[in-house]
């Protein structure tokens, strides 16, 4: 009986003290609304109110080209002093929750580069308010948004781009509102490693500014925080670079076939021109439809150029040596024309009595005529005409001359666009 009477006596005493404890909390909550405003900002037509700001990227993309933007989640700070909110009283800091945002005064900050934004009420509004004794107030949402980023995409896809996220007051003019980083230039936007879900890209950076911006109502302050993006090469070189690469060296092995395989070579020459068709109409898909070319639609064409010359130079090939065939049929039959008609059968009696009976042979035959020779000799495996046979001069600088070309114009493809696009890393 003493001990429950103990305990008893104990948990009232508790129940007394935490009850008095959140009557004094109450009055102080009371005490604070009671009269207050919060339709006028702090120190309403006296000094300038500074809202300090800071960022912590808990999520950041994904990023689309075509639409030119891209999406982070972010905690977003806002710190300013009330000091309407001034309070005495058993502790330091008051820690309430997004009811009492309602009844006080907030910043109007709004993205002005954002397209959508969103702030998240699962399952209560992801906000956190908490008020000092000094009228400090922290004031913290987790939001989504999706802002815009201008890209200039000359050099895609060893691209990089700078995606800014711009703030401030929407009403307020610079005269009653001043937007400031929290914790300075250097570390007010947080991006941790791992929160970064970008497939394409790199993060390699941010940069944070402010600068002022005059309109039609007043001078305002912006807050600029650039994310720095490098975009991955992998993707582009398994399904751009190499495929067209090879499309090139594959027509090039045309010239080292007989040029009288006149159907494979021209199977290689259409194939690997609609091969380079292909992948030209591919490249384009996962790009916004630009006016201007970009570095990889240059090297498209050029391979597309160097692929329509392979097949060119086998027509140029075809031709002069069609060309030189028939010069020598009209020669080799002038020359005919000139020693006259034979007659075979007087030939062969002439052989037949000068030469012994035992010395004949069993069974011969006259020599077929000039156009039968020519029949047999166009149907055999060996050619009879040289000029049709070989290898043509052109095809031998071919050889040559299109390898160390397209080997070349890699070279300086690669050291301009890998050189540029460091320098604008180190920017």
């Amino acid at each position: 009986m003493y001990f429950s009477y103990s305990a008893s006596s104990v948990w009232g005493n508790q129940h007394s003290e935490t009850s008095i404890y959140l009557d004094n909390i109450t009055r102080i909550l009371d005490r604070l609304l009671d009269g207050y405003d919060n339709r006028l900002r702090p120190g309403f037509g006296g000094p300038v109110t500074e809202v300090k700001t800071d960022i912590f990227v808990t999520s950041f993309g994904p990023v689309s080209d075509v639409e030119m933007e891209y999406t982070m989640d972010v905690f977003f700070r806002q710190t300013w002093i009330d000091e309407r909110l001034k309070f005495e009283g058993p502790i330091e800091i008051l820690r309430l929750n997004n009811l009492m945002v309602s009844k006080i005064w907030t910043p109007d900050t709004f993205f002005r580069n954002g397209k959508r934004s969103i702030s998240h009420n699962m399952t209560t509004p992801n906000k956190l308010f908490r008020i000092m004794q000094n009228g400090t107030i922290l004031y913290t949402m987790r939001l989504t948004i999706n802002a815009e980023c201008p890209m200039r995409l000359m050099n895609f896809p060893m691209d990089g781009h700078a995606c800014p996220l711009k703030f401030g007051s929407y009403a307020y003019p610079i005269s009653e509102i001043v937007y400031t980083w929290k914790k300075g230039p250097l570390s007010s936007v947080e991006v941790p490693q791992e929160s970064s879900s970008l497939l394409q890209y790199d993060l390699i950076g941010q940069t944070v500014s402010s600068e002022r911006l005059k309109s039609n109502t007043g001078e305002y302050v912006i807050m600029t925080v650039h994310f720095h993006l490098q975009r991955k090469m992998g993707f582009f070189l398994i399904q751009t670079y190499i495929p067209c690469i090879m499309t090139v060296i594959l027509a090039q092995v045309s010239f080292w076939i007989n040029k009288e395989s006149v159907p494979a070579r021209t199977v290689f020459g259409i194939t690997t021109v609609l091969t380079m068709t292909t992948l030209s109409i591919s490249a384009r898909h996962s790009l916004p439809k630009v006016s201007y070319a970009t570095a990889m639609d240059w090297f498209i064409a050029v391979c597309f150029a160097f692929v329509f010359s392979a097949l060119i130079e086998f027509a140029a090939v075809n031709y002069f040596s069609t060309l030189q065939a028939n010069r020598e049929h009209r020669k080799a039959a002038a020359m005919k024309m000139d020693d006259g008609p034979v007659d075979a059968s007087s030939v062969l009696k002439k052989r037949m009595n000068s030469t012994p009976m035992f010395e004949r042979p069993a069974k011969t035959f006259p020599n077929p005529p000039v156009n039968a020779q020519a029949f047999l000799q166009q149907g055999s495996a060996v050619p009879a005409n040289n000029v049709l046979t070989g290898t043509s001069i052109i095809d031998k600088y071919s050889r040559i001359l299109f390898p160390l070309s397209f080997g070349a114009f890699n070279l300086v493809y690669w050291i301009v666009y890998l050189t540029k696009d460091t320098m604008e890393m180190s920017r």
